[in-house]
């Protein structure tokens, strides 16, 4: 695939994703509709990295042999911590208290199985594609790049609190791709920082 080919795929995902995510953070929460939308989200992002892939997993050490994951994991844990001081400034805030309310409302009554299914699908799907094929076809400060166009595309939800976190994590996450040379570092990360918020988020502002 040329590199012209391969920038289209990268944009016409981007759009379609956003549009996904649009329609799914507009669905009744907990329905149906959430969880089909959400699952096909995951499908247009792991899609899209695999039709401009390739994608690799990356690694650490003098030649970059090493699996990262404990330094990732803990990287994940200290993103859990720095959002959860953060929630107890926003939660003094009204408009930004209600567009965390407004999100936390999507996980119904709590952590259900399927919940932490489809959470980690998506952080995996996003990793594949957000730090795969895009990274790869910015020609120029892709760290920047990659974290605006992830916030942008989370910015579809029309919540500003999703797109600021997007942005934050977009930026580290991009950071552990540049210096692992893949995806595996930022999908821990991404994965423990999903399902750490999935459980301290409701204990701050339900």
């Amino acid at each position: 695939m040329t590199v012209d080919r391969i920038r289209a795929t990268v944009a016409a995902t981007v759009l379609v994703g956003a549009v996904v995510l649009a329609f799914m953070l507009r669905s009744e929460p907990g329905s149906a509709t959430f969880y089909s939308l959400t699952v096909v989200l995951a499908a247009v992002w792991a899609v899209g990295a695999m039709a401009a892939g390739p994608v690799r997993l990356g690694g650490v050490g003098p030649d970059r042999t090493r699996l990262p994951i404990v330094g990732p994991l803990l990287l994940g844990l200290g993103l859990v911590g720095l959002f959860t001081v953060g929630g107890l400034v926003v939660r003094e805030i009204g408009p930004l208290d209600e567009a965390v309310r407004n999100v936390l409302s999507y996980t119904g009554d709590g952590v259900r199985p399927g919940l932490v299914v489809v959470t980690v699908l998506a952080g995996v799907a996003e990793e594949l594609f957000f730090r795969g094929p895009l990274y790869d076809v910015v020609p120029r400060h892709p760290v920047v790049v990659t974290a605006v166009v992830y916030a942008l595309a989370t910015a579809a939800t029309g919540n500003i609190m999703l797109a600021l976190a997007a942005a934050l994590l977009g930026v580290v996450t991009a950071l552990q791709r540049r210096a692992t040379g893949g995806i595996l570092a930022s999908s821990i990360t991404h994965i423990t920082w999903s399902l750490g918020m999935l459980v301290v988020l409701p204990l701050l502002f339900g």
